[in-house]
């Protein structure tokens, strides 16, 4: 008997479609006005279902950004063949440019600021560590094939992230009549190359 394991599609996880609902609601009202009394609504299931996946929102949202940073990051990403400074920047201003365009990413930095703070003052999320673990690994190989520089694969990939913090946060406040958004982020990838390069 021929066996139909590997035809099988894998069957959804019906935790996407409650992260689906969250998201939009905090599209639609922002964090503060989602509950995961409107999640399950949305989603078409109990109150109960929706608590026992999640204690609390908090649980939720820290799915949710997961999720979507996660999905995003290794969507940009694309490192095949040795790394070199230049792919490892384009990888990076790719992503930088994808978390200022995402939806969800604006939406809360519009509107909850409050919830991206502990990322940045107090302690590292999935996400940064799903971002820290590719960059360390694509240095460490890059130092291996000798294109790029000799250091402390970590440390390097943690003042990478460090800095494109501020390009992803902060890029609009350095905007003005002598400097658009292009120059800045041409001096994003000037800054990668030059501080990998060999």
């Amino acid at each position: 008997m021929t066996s139909h394991r590997h035809n099988q599609q894998a069957e959804p996880n019906p935790r996407d479609g409650y992260l689906d609902a969250a998201r939009d609601c905090i599209l639609d009202v922002g964090w503060r006005r989602t509950t995961l009394t409107e999640v399950a609504r949305r989603a078409g299931v109990s109150r109960m279902t929706i608590y026992r996946a999640w204690s609390d929102m908090p649980a939720l949202l820290g799915d949710l950004m997961t999720r979507e940073w996660g999905t995003l990051v290794t969507g940009q990403v694309d490192l095949t063949g040795a790394p070199t400074p230049e792919g490892l920047a384009d990888a990076m201003s790719a992503t930088v440019d994808a978390l200022r365009q995402n939806e969800l990413f604006t939406r809360i930095v519009e509107l909850d600021p409050e919830l991206i703070l502990p990322y940045l003052l107090a302690r590292r999320g999935r996400s940064q560590e799903l971002i820290l673990g590719i960059l360390a690994a694509a240095i460490t190989e890059g130092q291996r094939q000798g294109t790029m520089r000799a250091g402390a694969p970590i440390a390097i990939a943690r003042s990478l992230v460090l800095a494109a913090h501020g390009f992803v946060l902060s890029a609009h406040t350095m905007l003005d009549d002598e400097v658009d958004a292009a120059a800045l982020d041409a001096e994003l990838r000037t800054l990668i190359v030059r501080s990998l390069t060999p």
